[in-house]
Protein backbone atom coordinates (compact mmCIF):
# COMPACT_ATOMS: atom_id res chain seq x y z
CA UNK A 1 0.00 0.00 0.00
CA UNK A 2 1.55 3.34 -0.91
CA UNK A 3 0.72 6.52 1.12
CA UNK A 4 1.44 9.96 0.61
CA UNK A 5 1.08 12.42 3.19
CA UNK A 6 1.21 16.29 2.64
CA UNK A 7 1.97 18.05 5.87
CA UNK A 8 1.59 21.80 6.29
CA UNK A 9 4.33 24.06 7.15
CA UNK A 10 2.92 24.77 10.76
CA UNK A 11 4.51 21.30 11.45
CA UNK A 12 8.24 22.62 11.04
CA UNK A 13 8.48 25.39 13.39
CA UNK A 14 10.84 23.97 16.06
CA UNK A 15 13.01 20.71 16.73
CA UNK A 16 10.49 18.73 19.16
CA UNK A 17 7.29 19.18 16.62
CA UNK A 18 9.27 17.52 14.01
CA UNK A 19 11.16 14.56 15.57
CA UNK A 20 7.88 13.85 16.66
CA UNK A 21 6.60 13.93 13.28
CA UNK A 22 9.42 11.86 12.12
CA UNK A 23 8.61 9.02 14.92
CA UNK A 24 5.52 8.55 13.76
CA UNK A 25 6.41 8.78 10.00
CA UNK A 26 9.28 6.09 10.69
CA UNK A 27 6.54 4.03 12.17
CA UNK A 28 4.36 4.35 8.99
CA UNK A 29 7.00 3.35 6.55
CA UNK A 30 7.60 0.32 7.92
CA UNK A 31 4.31 -1.58 6.68
CA UNK A 32 3.69 1.03 3.86
CA UNK A 33 5.34 2.44 1.25
CA UNK A 34 5.44 6.66 2.01
CA UNK A 35 5.85 9.71 0.34
CA UNK A 36 5.50 13.10 2.15
CA UNK A 37 5.31 16.56 0.70
CA UNK A 38 6.12 19.37 2.90
CA UNK A 39 4.31 23.25 2.98
CA UNK A 40 6.05 26.74 3.76
CA UNK A 41 3.77 27.34 6.91
CA UNK A 42 4.55 31.17 8.55
CA UNK A 43 8.07 31.18 7.40
CA UNK A 44 7.08 31.05 3.83
CA UNK A 45 3.74 33.57 3.99
CA UNK A 46 6.38 36.09 6.25
CA UNK A 47 8.79 36.11 3.34
CA UNK A 48 6.25 36.32 0.72
CA UNK A 49 4.87 38.99 2.57
CA UNK A 50 8.14 40.98 2.34
CA UNK A 51 8.28 40.29 -1.37
CA UNK A 52 4.88 41.87 -2.49
CA UNK A 53 5.84 44.65 -0.43
CA UNK A 54 8.80 44.97 -2.90
CA UNK A 55 6.95 44.40 -5.71
CA UNK A 56 7.34 40.70 -6.39
CA UNK A 57 4.69 39.50 -8.83
CA UNK A 58 2.79 36.40 -7.80
CA UNK A 59 5.05 33.86 -9.95
CA UNK A 60 7.98 35.46 -7.97
CA UNK A 61 6.11 35.00 -4.31
CA UNK A 62 5.35 31.23 -5.38
CA UNK A 63 9.13 30.36 -5.70
CA UNK A 64 10.01 32.18 -2.78
CA UNK A 65 7.55 30.04 -1.10
CA UNK A 66 8.83 27.26 -2.67
CA UNK A 67 11.63 27.45 -2.15
CA UNK A 68 11.30 27.42 2.15
CA UNK A 69 8.99 24.14 1.22
CA UNK A 70 12.65 22.27 0.38
CA UNK A 71 14.41 23.72 3.13
CA UNK A 72 11.43 22.22 5.35
CA UNK A 73 11.90 19.26 3.76
CA UNK A 74 15.44 19.15 4.17
CA UNK A 75 14.47 19.97 8.03
CA UNK A 76 12.09 16.75 8.10
CA UNK A 77 14.79 14.52 6.46
CA UNK A 78 17.44 15.40 9.07
CA UNK A 79 15.04 14.12 11.43
CA UNK A 80 14.25 10.67 9.57
CA UNK A 81 16.24 7.38 9.39
CA UNK A 82 15.35 5.98 6.23
CA UNK A 83 14.51 8.84 4.00
CA UNK A 84 16.17 9.24 0.85
CA UNK A 85 19.13 11.90 1.73
CA UNK A 86 17.91 14.86 -0.93
CA UNK A 87 14.02 16.23 -1.15
CA UNK A 88 13.13 15.25 -4.53
CA UNK A 89 11.87 18.38 -6.86
CA UNK A 90 10.24 16.36 -9.65
CA UNK A 91 7.41 13.63 -9.79
CA UNK A 92 9.69 11.12 -11.86
CA UNK A 93 12.94 11.37 -9.91
CA UNK A 94 10.46 9.88 -6.88
CA UNK A 95 8.85 7.40 -8.93
CA UNK A 96 12.61 6.69 -10.31
CA UNK A 97 14.12 6.61 -7.05
CA UNK A 98 11.54 4.12 -5.58
CA UNK A 99 11.63 2.99 -1.86
CA UNK A 100 13.64 0.48 -0.48
CA UNK A 101 15.07 -1.24 2.62
CA UNK A 102 17.92 1.93 3.30
CA UNK A 103 15.41 4.58 2.23
CA UNK A 104 11.64 4.23 2.42
CA UNK A 105 10.17 7.53 2.50
CA UNK A 106 10.67 9.85 -0.14
CA UNK A 107 10.50 13.59 0.42
CA UNK A 108 9.66 16.55 -1.71
CA UNK A 109 8.60 19.98 -1.27
CA UNK A 110 6.94 22.94 -3.66
CA UNK A 111 7.75 22.09 -7.55
CA UNK A 112 6.09 24.71 -9.40
CA UNK A 113 4.30 28.64 -9.49
CA UNK A 114 0.69 28.44 -9.18
CA UNK A 115 -0.33 25.78 -7.04
CA UNK A 116 -0.02 25.03 -3.16
CA UNK A 117 1.88 21.75 -1.75
CA UNK A 118 -1.37 20.26 -1.46
CA UNK A 119 -1.53 19.75 -5.17
CA UNK A 120 1.63 18.30 -4.96
CA UNK A 121 1.11 15.82 -3.03
CA UNK A 122 -2.25 15.71 -4.81
CA UNK A 123 -0.18 15.12 -8.08
CA UNK A 124 2.33 12.93 -6.58
CA UNK A 125 -0.55 10.51 -5.26
CA UNK A 126 -1.81 10.40 -8.85
CA UNK A 127 1.81 10.09 -10.45
CA UNK A 128 2.94 7.02 -7.89
CA UNK A 129 -0.99 5.28 -8.43
CA UNK A 130 -1.10 5.90 -4.57
CA UNK A 131 -3.59 4.45 -2.30
CA UNK A 132 -4.07 7.00 0.12
CA UNK A 133 -3.73 10.89 0.29
CA UNK A 134 -3.69 12.15 3.63
CA UNK A 135 -4.11 15.85 3.76
CA UNK A 136 -2.49 16.86 7.52
CA UNK A 137 -3.48 20.25 8.71
CA UNK A 138 -4.08 22.46 11.42
CA UNK A 139 -7.49 21.69 11.83
CA UNK A 140 -9.43 18.57 12.09
CA UNK A 141 -10.94 18.58 8.32
CA UNK A 142 -12.77 20.54 5.41
CA UNK A 143 -15.14 23.13 6.74
CA UNK A 144 -17.39 25.12 4.61
CA UNK A 145 -15.33 28.64 6.14
CA UNK A 146 -12.16 28.69 8.01
CA UNK A 147 -12.69 27.86 11.52
CA UNK A 148 -10.28 29.79 12.76
CA UNK A 149 -12.01 33.26 11.93
CA UNK A 150 -15.42 31.79 11.66
CA UNK A 151 -16.28 30.24 15.04
CA UNK A 152 -19.65 29.26 13.36
CA UNK A 153 -18.06 27.10 10.36
CA UNK A 154 -19.82 23.91 9.40
CA UNK A 155 -17.24 20.52 9.42
CA UNK A 156 -17.64 17.97 6.92
CA UNK A 157 -17.23 14.55 7.54
CA UNK A 158 -17.67 12.95 4.70
CA UNK A 159 -17.58 14.93 0.70
CA UNK A 160 -17.12 13.69 -2.45
CA UNK A 161 -14.37 15.14 -4.21
CA UNK A 162 -17.37 16.61 -6.94
CA UNK A 163 -18.41 18.41 -3.79
CA UNK A 164 -14.93 19.11 -2.91
CA UNK A 165 -14.02 20.87 -5.94
CA UNK A 166 -17.09 23.09 -5.69
CA UNK A 167 -16.31 23.95 -2.02
CA UNK A 168 -13.06 25.17 -2.91
CA UNK A 169 -13.61 27.14 -6.44
CA UNK A 170 -14.86 29.90 -4.61
CA UNK A 171 -10.76 30.20 -2.88
CA UNK A 172 -8.74 32.97 -4.06
CA UNK A 173 -4.94 31.34 -5.22
CA UNK A 174 -2.59 33.27 -4.37
CA UNK A 175 1.52 32.78 -3.47
CA UNK A 176 0.95 31.74 0.84
CA UNK A 177 -2.57 30.67 0.47
CA UNK A 178 -3.83 29.63 3.77
CA UNK A 179 -6.55 27.27 3.13
CA UNK A 180 -6.84 23.75 3.78
CA UNK A 181 -7.18 22.32 0.09
CA UNK A 182 -6.39 23.81 -3.07
CA UNK A 183 -8.80 24.53 -5.98
CA UNK A 184 -5.90 22.42 -8.26
CA UNK A 185 -5.39 19.89 -5.82
CA UNK A 186 -9.17 19.16 -5.60
CA UNK A 187 -9.48 18.64 -9.22
CA UNK A 188 -6.60 16.59 -9.15
CA UNK A 189 -8.18 14.60 -6.29
CA UNK A 190 -11.46 13.99 -8.77
CA UNK A 191 -9.52 12.96 -11.53
CA UNK A 192 -7.41 10.10 -9.47
CA UNK A 193 -10.25 9.20 -7.82
CA UNK A 194 -7.42 8.22 -5.02
CA UNK A 195 -9.02 8.27 -1.59
CA UNK A 196 -8.25 11.52 0.58
CA UNK A 197 -8.69 12.17 4.11
CA UNK A 198 -8.16 15.23 5.75
CA UNK A 199 -6.99 15.22 9.53
CA UNK A 200 -5.73 17.43 12.20
CA UNK A 201 -1.86 16.70 12.93
CA UNK A 202 -1.36 18.65 16.08
CA UNK A 203 -1.07 15.16 17.52
CA UNK A 204 1.19 13.34 15.50
CA UNK A 205 -0.48 9.78 16.42
CA UNK A 206 -2.90 10.84 14.93
CA UNK A 207 -1.67 10.16 11.41
CA UNK A 208 -0.63 6.70 12.08
CA UNK A 209 -4.08 5.97 12.57
CA UNK A 210 -5.77 7.55 10.15
CA UNK A 211 -3.39 5.33 8.00
CA UNK A 212 -5.17 2.47 10.02
CA UNK A 213 -8.57 3.79 9.33
CA UNK A 214 -8.95 5.54 12.58
CA UNK A 215 -9.46 9.58 12.34
CA UNK A 216 -11.62 12.45 13.32
CA UNK A 217 -11.18 14.36 9.95
CA UNK A 218 -12.66 14.92 6.96
CA UNK A 219 -13.07 11.81 3.80
CA UNK A 220 -13.25 12.65 0.39
CA UNK A 221 -14.39 9.84 -1.51
CA UNK A 222 -14.28 9.25 -5.06
CA UNK A 223 -18.01 9.22 -6.13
Amino acid sequence: MKVVISLSGIFFEDATRIKQMAEVLEEIAKSYGLYIVTGGGKIARERIKIARALGANETICDYIGIAVTRVNAKLLISALRSAHPEPFSAYNEVAGAGLGEEARISVMGGVSPGYTTDAVAAILAEYVNADLFIDVTSVDGVYDADPRRYPEAKKYDKLTAKELVALTAKEELKAGSRIVIDPVAAKIIERSRIKTLVIDGNNPRDILNAVQGKHHGTVINPE
